[in-house]
């Protein structure tokens, strides 16, 4: 993609505008091509499952996305994975959330544009990405991105946002540079379209991708104990990581942090229990997509394995499955760190047998017996030590699978920082 200028001296600005688009990722279906240099960041993703039971008709969306890091300009991935029909997108635009909600500061709407056109099509089982637009953000900054939809389509979602999004009426056009809140009267706790941002910070030095099921995707993030309020929301373990990362790395070894957990999802395909619903969405199939399609990332934390065992899985046909999407990653240049199973007190005798026979891979000379790259070892932080196959009660949001916002704050914090192997692959 190449910019027309006009003769004479260029502006600062034209020459600004320039080197964003030269960066710009490739324009169309499919996966977007790598950016020039490592200038690019995603900093925040949430992978799309399927399509929403509810339609869009004539509306505007607002979601909202919490940024790990912040740049000099931002791009947008807008997603048609899961439609059999082209996805016709009017006007978008970003802008700085106020105060984490529809409302967006004064002074940063920046209309978005897609091959330098303000409309576009989205080819079905497509997506495409916005050209860079210039806009200053930061860690923690909550990026209003706003698209206008003209026709009745059914959106390709991600479930569970774990915050709200905003929509307008029916009916009620286009609403996309708005600042003012009050064309946003519907509020959803799913995110539509859009599934990944990325960040221009040469800076930063790397992206690293959460990937998973539901212990990824942020359940139980919401939930404090009985009579508690919540803390607002971006209480997910990733989002402690992400903190902890502004807060504890050096200048010189920031990264971004994505989530890319999917509820329910297997690392194996084919375990015999799984629902219907999570066909396609497992490990291996989705990793293109939701994790290679993604800017500048160099590490994974891989964090698999507690539904295949309860679907059926066993520790076999689980251990395949990592080793196939660790060469792939590796392959990629991408380090692997991963999690052990962790606790659930529903399974049965059988089932913690591939537990243990998992954990053992993985615990192999801590490094997957060399097809990984380190440990994650939530397994250790959550249990209860006194019933090691239940998860501490202190953090048990009462179902025995998930972590409340406390075991979300202990995960968080018991990530190894900097990441193993951080400094010899800079």
């Amino acid at each position: 993609m190449h910019l027309t200028r006009k003769t004479g001296a260029l502006t600062a600005a034209a020459l600004l505008l320039a080197s964003l688009t030269v960066s710009a990722p490739a324009f169309g279906s499919g996966s977007a091509a790598a950016p020039a240099g490592r200038a690019w960041h995603t900093s925040w993703a949430q992978s799309q499952q399927g399509l929403s039971a509810a339609s869009l008709d004539d509306q505007t969306l607002r979601s909202i996305a919490r940024l790990s890091q912040g740049g000099d300009a931002v791009r947008v991935r807008v997603q048609n994975t899961f439609s059999d029909a082209p996805l016709a997108l009017g006007r978008g635009a970003v802008a700085v959330s106020a105060d984490g909600g529809a409302t967006t500061r004064a002074g940063t709407t920046r209309v978005l544009t897609f091959g330098g056109q303000r409309s576009v099509t989205v080819p079905a089982h497509g997506e495409v990405w916005s050209d860079p637009v210039a806009l200053g953000t930061g860690p923690g900054t909550d990026l209003a991105v706003s698209l206008h939809v003209p026709g009745a389509v059914r959106p390709g979602e991600h479930g569970a946002a774990w915050r709200r999004n905003y929509l307008t009426p029916p009916g009620s056009g286009d609403h996309a540079t708005d600042a003012a809140a009050a064309a946003f009267t519907a509020e959803t706790g799913a995110t539509y379209l859009v599934s990944a941002v990325d960040v221009r910070n040469p800076r930063v030095k790397g992206t690293v991708v959460a990937y998973g099921s539901s212990v990824v995707d942020g359940a139980g993030s919401l939930d404090c104990g009985p009579g508690c309020t919540p803390p607002a929301t971006d209480n997910r373990w990733t989002d402690v990581l992400a903190r902890r990362i502004t807060r504890e790395l050096p200048a010189d070894r920031q990264l971004a942090v994505a989530n890319a957990g999917v509820n329910g999802t297997t690392a194996a395909p084919d375990c015999p229990g799984s629902p219907a619903g999570i066909a396609g969405l497992d490990a291996a199939s989705r990793l293109g997509r939701d994790v290679l399609a993604l800017h500048g990332v160099t590490d994974v934390i891989f964090f698999y394995g507690t539904n295949d065992l309860q679907n059926g899985c066993t520790a076999g046909q689980v251990v395949a499955a990592y080793r196939e999407v660790f060469a792939r990653l590796r392959a990629a240049g991408v380090a692997v760190h991963v999690v052990p199973v962790t606790p659930r007190p529903i399974y049965t005798d059988r089932m913690n047998r591939h537990r243990w026979d998992i954990g053992t891979f993985v615990r192999d000379r801590g490094t997957c017996g060399g097809a990984c790259d380190g440990l994650v070892d939530f397994d250790h932080t959550i249990k209860d030590p006194v019933a090691p196959n239940s998860i501490n009660p202190a953090y048990d949001v009462g179902d025995g699978i998930h972590v409340n916002i406390a075991g979300h704050r202990a995960e968080g914090a018991a990530v190894p920082l900097p990441l193993p192997g951080f400094s010899r692959r800079q």
